[in-house]
């Protein structure tokens, strides 16, 4: 896997709003027009990218300083821009039909055996993307309200809370830290914000599965090779 994480944008919203509120214009080498509020749409999509750290937080980095250290080929990164793209328009595409906006995301990738570049890791869940629901979005923001949301934003400002923490969180850094004890309340509103994410994308109740799942995933391995 390729140690950088491909975040592209939508909307102005989360760290890149943070950046923002904060006087900056420019993330991760790509200008962000003066003028625009939170949760604004950006005119095309932003690519974002943020290193995979191995302790701490994840970091902003522009495709130029990739480039210049090595960290991905020109050419395997320009594939993975235009995967990036791609797969966002799709994403978004049918997140529309079925009601909801897809504000953001993240995707990661690596070489298969063949030394082809390839998509890797969760694509479009609740926990790597922001989603909006739709037909509520322009009455919530023209009322000054957040939008109906069906991701980890909640969590993620409750844990930058615990910690006194502003903008340095982006968007790939992990959720929550061991020491941190998020209250009851907030993981419960997770919980309901991830089943009716999957409600609506599925089309089908929720029914939690085997955990922890260790098990669960030997026994979807061994089927693979009968």
């Amino acid at each position: 896997a390729y140690p950088v994480e491909m975040v592209i944008r939508g909307y102005l919203a989360g760290h890149a709003w943070r950046e923002y509120k904060a006087g900056k214009r420019i993330l991760c080498g790509v200008p962000m027009p003066d003028g625009m509020k939170e949760n604004d749409r950006f005119s095309q999509p932003i690519i974002t990218p943020a290193t995979k750290a191995t302790e701490g937080h994840d970091m902003d980095i522009s495709r130029e300083e990739i480039l210049a250290q090595g960290i991905v080929a020109e050419a395997e990164y320009v594939q993975m821009e235009d995967y990036t793209r791609k797969l966002f328009q799709r994403g978004t595409e049918m997140a529309a039909e079925k009601g909801l906006i897809l504000v953001d995301t993240k995707y990661e990738f690596g070489l298969d055996a063949n030394g082809e570049v390839m998509l890797i890791d969760e694509v479009h869940t609740p926990d790597s993307s922001r989603l909006w629901v739709a037909d509520t979005y322009a009455e919530r923001i023209g009322a000054g309200h957040e939008p109906d949301g069906l991701d980890k934003e909640d969590v993620r400002r409750a844990v930058m809370a615990h910690h006194d923490e502003t903008a340095e969180t982006t968007e790939t850094t992990a959720t929550a830290s061991a020491d941190a004890t998020l209250p009851d309340e907030v993981v419960r509103a997770a919980v309901d914000r991830y089943t009716d994410a999957y409600r609506r994308l599925v089309g089908a109740e929720f029914t939690p599965g085997e955990y922890p799942v260790g098990a669960r995933i030997e026994r979807a391995i061994a089927r693979l090779g009968e």
